[in-house]
């Protein structure tokens, strides 16, 4: 019997599906994980999700639908984290590919549901996001979590939608999201967050990280990339709720006009207007900024330096923690460095190594 897993927003909710299997499940059994190639070492030159094209090496499960197997390669100048993902994970990572828009999605879907005949379907999302109405001042992310939501609920199999650690993603305040979680499902352990130490130590995304963090008991306020607010790192963290699929449909004004979009141009288009941006544009600035900001060989005792200073200012704002993407970006690092930043701060310190994330002095 195989089960299903939708990474609702892909990166860190893949990195999730993968950290919940036993507990959640109650066995080590392989599951499929489908999931976007949206997540990428560095913010390089192409913007936005991966696509079939994009890649080298697949292996096609159904017509619509590829595995990416650890020897899968991206074509240049695309990048991705899924290949050495799944070289890292004993589950099946399979291609989920927006690029036909909503439609497109749910044709993957239930091709997928057609051919493994799935005993479970699940579709996570880290942090609550996929909740969001689209009016949220600190939402960042809608797209990726609207049109998997958009998918899932014209798919004719029952799905489960799963939100693990409630306002992690600091996109969705817990306070809003908490009259919405239904019952806890699983609360993660640090067993289930050693189960990935390997792939958190590079990984970039936050909200994995710091669902691991307080599923190994690290509790206070953790300071994420583009200097947002803070996020709480408390009880609620390493809890896993099931929500209403349909309730969240109603909720989300973005997954219900995309629903019938057929390129994923269409829903970007539908997400200015409803949300007043696009990641997909954040995306393209931010690479335009980093091109024309080589990286430069870092100078430690530059970077202790800086390292001091924003630790005592970062403590002034309430931070406890913060993540190693963080750092990168507050040093003036290029996040090609980062994982060169991550082996000299603990080495150099261990005691601050609150795996994965940075323990302030």
């Amino acid at each position: 019997m195989t089960r299903l897993i939708v990474a609702a927003g892909g990166g860190g909710d893949a990195v999730a599906a993968a950290m919940l299997g036993p507990g959640l499940y109650g066995g080590a059994d392989p599951a499929v994980i489908l999931t976007y190639a949206w997540d990428r070492p560095l913010l390089g030159a192409v913007p936005g999700p991966r696509g079939v094209r994009d890649f080298i090496g697949l292996e096609q499960i159904t017509p619509a639908v590829s595995a990416v197997p650890a020897e899968a390669r991206t074509v240049t100048p695309a990048d991705s984290t899924l290949p050495r993902l799944a070289a890292q994970v004993p589950h099946t990572v399979a291609l989920l590919d927006p690029h036909q828009g909503a439609e497109g999605v749910t044709r993957q879907l239930e091709e997928l549901v057609g051919h493994f005949e799935p005993e479970s379907i699940d579709l996570l999302d880290v942090g609550g996001d996929i909740l969001a109405r689209g009016d949220e001042p600190t939402l960042k992310s809608p797209l990726a979590d609207a049109l998997t939501l958009a998918a899932a609920c014209q798919v004719n199999a029952p799905i489960r939608l799963l939100v693990a650690g409630p306002g992690l993603d600091g996109e969705v305040s817990p306070d809003d999201l908490r009259p919405l979680l239904g019952p806890v499902v699983h609360t993660l352990t640090a067993d289930d967050a050693e189960r990935m130490g390997a792939v958190l130590a590079w990984h970039p995304s936050e909200a994995a990280a710091m669902l691991a963090a307080t599923a190994r008991g690290v509790r206070g306020a953790c300071e994420v990339r583009d200097a947002g607010p803070a996020v709480a790192l408390t009880d609620e963290g390493p809890r896993v709720h099931e929500v209403d699929l349909d309730e969240a449909l109603n909720r989300n004004r973005l997954a219900r006009a995309i629903m019938t979009t057929a390129a994923l141009d269409e829903a970007e288009a539908y997400s200015r207007e409803i949300c007043g941006f696009s990641e997909i544009d954040h995306e393209r600035d931010k690479a335009a900024r980093m091109r024309d900001q080589p990286p430069a060989k870092p100078d430690a005792e530059a970077v202790w330096r800086q390292l001091d200073r924003f630790e005592a200012q970062a403590r002034d704002r309430g931070a406890t923690h913060t993540t190693f993407r963080r750092l990168t970006e507050a040093l003036n690092l290029h996040g090609s460095q980062r994982e060169t930043l991550r082996r000299l701060l603990t080495d150099s310190r261990p005691e601050q190594y609150d795996a994965p994330l940075w323990r302030l002095a």
